[in-house]
């Protein structure tokens, strides 16, 4: 499933792509799965609305829109007035292209845009889920848990204070950290040198703060390589990621530690696949 730094990725790409366009039609397909609302619901939401930015929320793509039938203008910002939610699941991917180039199958979502692009969603599993909120309605979509890339130390150290579950678990707890998988929990608890079943109310304020930094690197770290490509994530123009170049630990059970040379283990934690190593990590 595409995490923090694959879904800002998409985000990016897409806001840069798309940002001040504006919605002239959408079609959605016919299953059901993709849709937290009807598409019937959703398509008529979104025509006629200026896209004025679209950003990322946990492990959600926010596109943030206009009134429908604003005229403003891309210099001139319009009033919020609607979001469209996209959550991309397992194999989601949400791609800036134009309607010249051939529609995959397993294309759930198109919108074709007044700049003659088309934004389009595609999704073979059919885990990730599409939602149209019309914020008049005062039910604005702004995730819950607090966000790894800002959150300050203080804050950080009162998420875990007094928990019994695995630190591994807990940072895969989105009501705590929002957007923070598997991969980046593995690598920044690596990083931090903190073994995955250490008991998260036990670590010391010295051991958070080193896991607060460590999770800030990895995440900035594999922002800057377009994410993880471990299965079917693709960026907003299909190009696959590099950071899995780079894993210390995700994946690779049994392989010599890049630090020590002591072999990867592989555990569960809170039913996850959990890799760590048992020399560098404590």
């Amino acid at each position: 499933m595409p995490e923090l730094p694959e879904v800002e990725t998409v985000a990016r790409g897409v806001n840069a792509r798309v940002r001040g366009d504006k919605i002239l039609e959408a079609w959605f397909g016919s299953h059901r799965e993709p849709f937290k609302n009807s598409a019937a619901r959703q398509a008529k939401g979104l025509i006629e609305r200026r896209i004025e930015s679209v950003h990322r929320t946990g492990k959600h793509i926010v596109v943030e829109l206009g009134a429908q039938g604003d005229h403003g203008t891309p210099k001139k910002a319009s009033v919020i007035a609607a979001q469209w939610i996209v959550h991309l699941g397992m194999t989601g991917r949400l791609l800036v292209t134009t309607p010249d180039v051939a529609v995959a199958k397993h294309t759930h979502a198109r919108l074709r845009l007044e700049s003659g692009r088309e934004l389009r969603f595609v999704d073979p599993r059919r885990f990730g889920r599409l939602e149209f909120r019309d914020l008049a309605r005062g039910n604005r979509f702004d995730g819950l848990g607090a966000e790894p890339l800002t959150i300050e130390r203080h804050e950080f150290a009162h998420l875990f204070h007094g928990r019994k579950l695995a630190i591994k678990a807990a940072l895969l707890n989105q009501t705590l950290l929002a957007g923070v998988g598997n991969i980046y929990a593995d690598e920044s608890l690596f990083r931090a040198g903190i073994r995955p079943r250490r008991r998260a109310g036990n670590l010391t304020r010295i051991e958070l703060e080193r896991l607060r930094n460590a999770l800030k690197e990895v995440l900035e770290h594999a922002i800057r390589l377009g994410g993880s490509s471990v299965s079917d994530y693709v960026d907003a123009d299909g190009a696959k990621g590099f950071f899995q170049l780079e894993h210390n630990v995700y994946q690779r059970t049994g392989e010599p530690c890049r630090n020590c040379g002591s072999e990867i283990k592989r555990i569960v934690v809170g039913g996850r696949s959990t890799h760590y190593c048992a020399r560098c990590q404590q």
